[in-house]
Order: C-alpha cells, then structure tokens, then sequence
C-alpha cells in the first residue's frame, strides 16, 4: 500500500522532508507506557515532551484516575484500546484527557528554565540538527514538534533531543538530576488536515497561553520566526 504524501512545504524551504500518514493495514508496534505509544515506518509524529516538574504529582494522579474510570465504564483497560470505540467517543476521550493534558502544561507548572533563551538555544540547537524537523515551538516548561524520522527511530531522535541536551542544560545552569519526563507524548499523524491542524496549533501554542516573545521560541525547521503570530500567518495564507 503506498502512503499518501503530504504536500512539500512552498514557503519555508527548510523544512526538507515530506510527510507521510499513518497507515491502518500496515504493520504497527504499539509500546504502553502511562501513555499508548504507536510505531510505524515512515510517518510523521507530533511530539510533546515536558520538563520533569512541568506536571504537579496531584495533577498527574488526578488525570490518570480519572481517565481509568473512564475508559472502565466503558469496557477497555489500555488508552490504546480507545480506537475500538465509535468514532464521537474517540473524540471524546481526545478532548478530556489529551487537551486537558496541554491545557495543564499551557498553565507553567514548575520552574520553566525553558523560558530563559540561552536554555532554550541549548534546545533548538538540537533541534534543528534533525533534516525532518516540521513546526516547533519551545514553551517555558515543554515543547512540541512535527517530525517524521528517516533511517532512524522517533526514540533515536528524542534520546539525541532530550538526553543531548539535558547534559548541556544541566550544566548551563549548574545542577545534575532529571531535567525531561522520561516519557514523550507522541501521536502518528494521520492526515493531511490532521498535520495542518497541528501546524496551527504550534504556531498559536505561544499565544493561546499569552506568552510574550521572550518567553519561548518557534519555528519550522531550521528557519526561526520572531513571534508566534508571523508562522501563524504562513498557515492562514497557505489555507486561503
């Protein structure tokens, strides 16, 4: 089955690699962590991954109990086993507990050393070194990204974005320990409209929670945008 190919970006040439889409009869490694983690060949993902303090242990309890009851009362035991459901209570079970989830990182728990711009340079520099790199943004306690890894596995690049950079981080500011969440949220993109809306979605992140441009950094591949709003407007234009 040949998977269908997102179209190249035109205005930002940096972003160098097409994507490609899920595919449903294709094989799939599924690993289970907190969250439900699906593998496939040649797809892009759309990536979160938070500072270790980022999320409250009350938050965390309360988000995990309540999203068990939940898929409980509906027969299932795994967040994986969602995609079993009728497709309105998918998207229920996405708007209560994976937005909610972004609402509570939108809410700056935790120290946020990413809101400093030296740490978050140790950051992008990782970053950008990944030729798939799509849309990013770096907020004061997590950061987002569109990638879709080529020759290589999604932990391979994360273990470079996040072990790489927890050592030169840690050392910038004079400390050692934990600086990531050991794990990543990580969503196989499915579609075309699917990788548009998380494209909007990173380029707005910043301004939905009414940070100011020193507070965090954005971008589509190796190109950097001043604010929020300027990659925004790229995405209105491409849709009009």
């Amino acid at each position: 089955m040949t998977p269908k190919q997102a179209q190249p970006l035109e205005t930002l040439d940096s972003a160098k690699a097409e994507a490609t889409f899920f595919r449903p009869h294709d094989d799939l490694a599924i690993h289970h962590g907190h969250l439900p983690h699906w593998r496939q060949d040649r797809v892009t993902y759309f990536v979160t991954t938070r500072l270790a303090d980022s999320m409250p242990q009350e938050k965390l309890i309360e988000w995990q109990s309540d999203r068990d009851a939940w898929l409980a009362s509906r027969g299932l035991k795994m967040p994986s086993e969602v995609q079993k459901l009728p497709e309105d209570q998918q998207h229920e079970f996405n708007a209560t507990f994976t937005q909610q989830w972004h609402r509570w990182l939108d809410a700056g728990f935790g120290e946020c050393v990413l809101r400093r711009a030296d740490v978050r340079d140790v950051l992008i520099a990782r970053l950008i070194a990944e030729p798939s790199l799509d849309t990013w943004v770096i907020m004061p306690n997590h950061f987002h990204a569109l990638i879709a890894p080529s020759g290589k596995t999604l932990g391979d690049v994360m273990q470079s974005w996040k072990g790489g950079s927890a050592f030169e981080i840690n050392r910038l500011l004079g400390r050692t320990g934990a600086l990531w969440q050991k794990e990543t949220f990580d969503h196989i993109v499915r579609s075309e409209a699917q990788i548009q809306h998380y494209r909007r979605y990173i380029a707005e992140n910043p301004i939905m929670a009414r940070l100011q441009p020193n507070e965090y950094a954005v971008g589509q591949g190796s190109k950097r945008f001043k604010v929020a709003s300027a990659l925004a407007e790229t995405f209105i234009k491409k849709c009009g």
